[in-house]
């Protein structure tokens, strides 16, 4: 088995990371953030979550980089009634695990070529397995799980427990973004699965309960791989993220095609989200920011698309620019960073020859792709370029 990562220090303070129960307080008002296992969305949860925003939050959806949504600038004592709305559309399973559903699959698995399984049964079946158990409600709000069909396009980011499809009856355990080099079937991946995230569960508590990540955990790899137990076998190297996803049109296998269209710095607005509603009777949320709407005829309806102000250019510096919130929203905030890269995009003017970028308000640099990606930091006087 090959070595884990190195154990990060362990956090002091208790998670607090929202949820759409349990909101954060910003400088905007209430934040609440709603997890979409798989990024998986029904036409009519789409238009559920985009009459939210307009009655009760800013207008606008957030989209993140696992894949779920946040409402911004919730009307005091509204979280009372999104819970409600959220639960009757089907998008709140478990008020008691709802923080917890953090789960990414790959774009578009079972409709375009790349993958050997299609992992969309497995995204509900583990989403359905971790709600049913109490005791998983436990697990810390930033957990993350990695549902990737062997196409390599979500295996690398970093999930403390992850399925990775090697061939059509090969599936390989990940832990902590690594191949733990435990093996399964694809009808037995997600009991294993869930059996890893037990046995983070476990390993935390007797580390302390303090870690968020399994990164943060003495030999966390090694550890949980032991209380799975099983066969190992020789670890394969886990390929990294892209850096960007899929944009445009994107041939199915049946025939049909798919648009990928990219949200520019991840908000969507209610109107947009009712147009994608209009067009797909379901679709999908993507690690990088976009919306997949699957099983269209042609590529007809992408004119549209772009005439609302979305992307679907595979080549546009939209792909490569992303910021956290900025002023108004995050008081700790120097500058309105999104009103500052939008300008740099429309002009022509991202520095760093355009390279991927993250632009930050302040040195937490909230909402960080993972890989290479060059920070555009505000400061006192200014934006500070920084590359890794």
């Amino acid at each position: 088995m090959s070595p884990g990562p190195t154990a990060l220090p362990t956090r002091e303070r208790a998670d607090s990371c929202p949820g759409a129960l349990e909101t954060h307080a910003a400088a905007d008002g209430a934040l609440a953030r709603i997890r979409i296992p798989g990024g998986a969305l029904a036409a009519t949860q789409l238009r559920t979550l985009a009459t939210a925003a307009r009655d009760l939050g800013d207008g606008a959806l957030e989209l993140t980089s696992r894949g779920n949504v946040q409402l911004r600038g919730l009307t005091a004592g509204g979280e009372g009634e999104l819970g409600d709305r959220l639960a009757a559309g089907g998008l709140l399973p478990s008020a008691t695990h709802e923080r917890v559903r953090n789960l990414v699959a790959s774009t578009l698995s079972g409709r375009t070529p790349g993958g050997s399984v299609d992992v969309r049964p497995w995204s509900a079946a583990f989403d359905a397995g971790l709600c049913a158990e109490p005791a998983l409600a436990g697990l810390p709000g930033r957990f993350l799980v990695t549902l990737d069909d062997g196409r390599g396009d979500v295996a690398g980011l970093g999930g403390d427990v992850g399925l990775f499809d090697l061939d059509p009856q090969t599936v390989a355990l990940t832990l902590g973004g690594a191949d733990s080099g435990l093996r399964t079937t694809p009808d037995d991946a997600v009991a294993l699965a869930l059996a890893a995230t037990r046995a983070f569960l476990a390993e935390r508590a007797e580390q302390g309960g303090t870690a968020w990540r399994l990164a943060e955990l003495e030999d966390g790899p090694a550890r949980i791989a032991g209380r799975v137990g099983g066969t190992s076998t020789e670890p394969v190297a886990v390929p990294p993220s892209p850096a960007s996803g899929p944009a445009g049109a994107v041939a199915q296998t049946d025939g049909r095609m798919a648009l990928v269209a990219v949200v520019p710095l991840g908000r969507l607005t209610a109107a947009q989200a009712d147009l994608i509603a209009e067009l797909a009777t379901d679709a999908q949320l993507t690690p990088w920011r976009s919306i997949a709407i699957p099983d269209r005829p042609d590529a007809g309806a992408a004119a549209e698309l772009a005439a609302a102000g979305l992307v679907l250019e595979p080549g546009s510096a939209w792909l490569r620019v992303t910021t956290c919130a900025g002023l108004p929203g995050c008081a700790k905030s120097r500058a309105d960073v999104r009103a500052d890269a939008t300008a740099a995009v429309t002009t022509g003017t991202l520095p760093a020859d355009g390279a991927r970028q993250h632009w930050a308000g302040c040195e937490r640099r909230c909402g960080r792709p993972r890989g290479d990606v060059v920070d555009v930091l505000a400061t006192a006087t200014g934006y500070r370029v920084e590359k890794s």
